[in-house]
């Protein structure tokens, strides 16, 4: 990808983005890009990751897909927020401080309320609350920082992620029980260990893979799972396959081997060229619970946060993924698309509704 003026309107244009702002501050060491893709619905709300990418190009093409994935997923959940992202180029183990983060927060202070930050790849509550320091258009804080704080934003995206897996199940075995079923989870961080611990505790059959190995044989120890090395999670036959780490895993190759029969996960941008993606595990029979609406769940904790609404109506919203999950599964049978087009047409009716009200 090109980085030339033309090539930038052209990438904001096919995607439907208002907004790319670029923040540059060689004094702290800042090189930052924040995308708004559309706020129809409300203030963009995005995640601020922080990782080493290795061109600007690349880093601008991860802001454009996760702020678009965040519209869709507010508006297929019914939260009144719009898409954004916020990615900062370094090693957070090594580059982060303080002074870098707050000077984010300054600059993300002079968007005036357009963009809300949250925790994504790369970042801590510890760094939403130094950013805090210098705007107030912060969510996901700890609760003794910000009084209206929901809790662990992990244990929400894990439930999210748990009710798509059992709508899916329910979808394909005519009952959402998970006992005895073969889960394999890709990624063993917060989001992914909390849900195996909620799978472990109806007797799924649970396998666990994690690039580190360490962490991996720790996770599958403490709850009773059997670890898989991570090159090859793709050689064995599951019942559902969980991606719960970084994204691409489920791509036109990885699709063809794949010997699972439901894809539901946590992770981001989970399809690597997604239609072409999609289309594959359509045609394969394997049902896929688009990432953006299962892993709701943190968004969700934040609106509330932000709304002041409290835990229960967190959990609430929460539990109706598995109706909306249920509601794309039933879309793409009855039209013969893939679950991603589905749930994209679901979602982008709603923002051309609520558009009507707001001319």
């Amino acid at each position: 990808m090109s980085t030339s003026q033309n090539s930038i309107f052209e990438l904001m244009s096919q995607s439907g983005h208002q907004n790319l702002f670029f923040c540059n501050d060689e004094l702290v060491g800042l090189r930052a890009i924040v995308a708004i893709h559309d706020t129809t619905l409300g203030p963009a709300i995005g995640g601020v990751r922080m990782l080493p990418y290795e061109s600007t190009e690349e880093a601008i093409e991860d802001a454009l897909r996760l702020s678009k994935a965040i519209t869709y997923k507010s508006a297929i959940t019914g939260l009144n927020l719009g898409g954004g992202s916020a990615v900062i180029i370094g090693n957070s183990r090594l580059d982060k401080s303080e002074v870098l983060l707050r000077r984010l927060g300054q600059f993300i202070e002079g968007l005036n309320g357009n963009f809300i930050a949250s925790l994504d790849v790369g970042t801590t509550q510890r760094d939403l609350e130094h950013i805090y320091t210098e705007t107030d258009h912060v969510a996901g804080l700890p609760k003794a920082i910000h009084g209206s704080g929901v809790g662990d934003p992990s244990i929400f995206a894990a439930q999210g992620v748990y009710f798509g897996i059992k709508a899916c199940l329910k979808e394909l075995y005519g009952s959402e029980n998970v006992a005895g079923k073969k889960v394999i989870v890709h990624g063993v961080g917060g989001v992914g260990e909390r849900l195996i611990a909620m799978l472990r505790e109806e007797n799924a059959r649970v396998y666990v893979s994690d690039i580190t190995e360490e962490k991996m044989l720790k996770v599958a120890a403490k709850y009773k799972a059997e670890p898989i090395p991570y090159n090859e999670v793709f050689d064995h036959e599951f019942d559902v396959y969980s991606p719960c780490a970084l994204g691409g895993t489920v791509n036109p190759e990885s699709a063809q081997k794949m010997q699972c029969k439901i894809i539901a996960g946590s992770a981001n941008n989970q399809l690597k060229d997604e239609l072409v993606t999609s289309s594959i595990l359509h045609e394969r029979g394997i049902l896929y619970a688009p990432d953006y609406l299962i892993n709701a769940g943190a968004l969700i904790g934040c609106y509330s946060e932000i709304q002041n609404y409290g835990v229960d109506h967190t959990e609430f919203v929460i539990k109706n993924i598995y109706n909306a999950t249920r509601d794309v599964l039933k879309k793409s049978k009855e039209e013969n698309i893939s679950t991603f087009e589905a749930a994209n047409r679901i979602a982008e009716k709603r923002i051309q509704d609520i558009k009507k009200i707001k001319r």
